[in-house]
């Protein structure tokens, strides 16, 4: 049954590109939904996205592409949100078709800003989708590694083994690994987390915190990750693998990580708004910090990293007090 599942990816970004890269090594035919027509045109007349992974080449007979994500999710069985979570509950708003029978994935790394809650639980909560057709598509893997072919690890999660056999097995290539979870909401928290550490990683950096320092904020920060979801939602888990520290570590030190990136710029000094207008790409770790301050307020898990970040951000404070200060709370 499972060589004829239809599968659809929804967004233009880079991840949405990796994942349809993926998809069509596996599959005959993917639908893909993006809302920019002028770069849906440029694939069909060019095969890559010119906005994204331009160097990927796609076979355009594999491509079902659409601006219409009611067409997207009609043809498909799996439906792969790849889209930043401060857009998802916008575009839902579009939907006339029912998901009630769709196996919903999210790649999403980000919290949703209009209800506070991750990807999964909104899907769960405000369209009643069972958790046994939810899952959740993590790292650690770089969309641009995925670009380059270089060999990247994927964890599917999700509340069927099934369903998340399915998944791994139609993105699973030469170059990408997939193993299968079922923390689907350790996971998600964990790939939202992360972008936080990212954000305080950059900010380190652009305020000239070597790597001595760099080293001592991300194992800081995993045990921190740790104590956290616990409290959101306590299950036996290995916070070492590679879905929660090896996430953490990828996105905290990568050169394409775009939330090191903007902490970098908020360490230099930059403003949250001309970090935000300079970058080509949604930080997820900006509107995560904000969430994930909220939500810790009623958990009540010791959070220095998180609780610096938010200062800085929301709280516009000075990024070089406030690290010299947690510099002295970290162990």
């Amino acid at each position: 049954m499972s060589e004829n599942l239809k599968f659809a990816v929804i967004g233009g970004g880079s991840w949405a590109t990796a994942i349809a890269k993926m998809l069509c090594v596996n599959l005959s035919e993917i639908a893909w939904y993006m809302r920019n027509d002028a770069a849906i045109e440029h694939i069909q007349k060019y095969k890559h996205n010119p906005n994204y992974l331009s160097s990927v080449e796609f076979d355009t007979t594999k491509l079902k592409l659409t601006n219409n994500i009611n067409e997207a999710v009609a043809y498909a069985d799996y439906v792969i949100f790849a889209i930043p979570s401060a857009f998802l509950d916008g575009e839902l708003k579009n939907l006339t078709v029912s998901l009630a029978d769709k196996i919903i994935f999210s790649a999403i790394k980000g919290i949703v800003p209009e209800t506070s809650l991750i990807v999964g639980e909104h899907f769960h909560i405000q369209y009643d989708i069972p958790y046994y057709n939810i899952g959740v598509i993590t790292g650690p893997c770089h969309a641009e590694e995925v670009a380059l072919e270089r060999l990247s690890y994927l964890t599917i999660a999700c509340g069927d083994p099934d369903k998340a056999h399915v998944v791994a097995k139609h993105l699973s290539g030469n170059y990408i690994k997939a193993k299968i979870s079922d923390d689907i909401i350790g996971t998600e928290y964990a790939a939202m987390l992360k972008n936080i550490y990212a954000i305080a990683a950059g900010i380190a950096h652009g305020l000239g915190y070597g790597d001595n320092f760099q080293s001592v904020m991300m194992s800081n920060g995993i045990r921190e990750m740790k104590k956290f979801i616990r409290k959101v939602h306590k299950m036996k888990r290995n916070i070492n693998d590679s879905a929660y520290l090896g996430d953490l570590l990828v996105t905290g030190y990568s050169v394409f990580s775009r939330n090191r990136m903007f902490g970098n710029m908020i360490g230099k000094g930059y403003t949250v708004k001309s970090a935000m207008m300079e970058m080509s790409m949604v930080a997820e770790g900006y509107y995560a910090t904000k969430s994930a301050y909220k939500l810790n307020q009623g958990y009540g898990a010791k959070t220095p990293i998180i609780d610096a970040v938010y200062a800085v951000l929301y709280e516009g404070k000075d990024a070089k007090s406030v690290f010299k200060k947690l510099t002295e709370s970290l162990d």
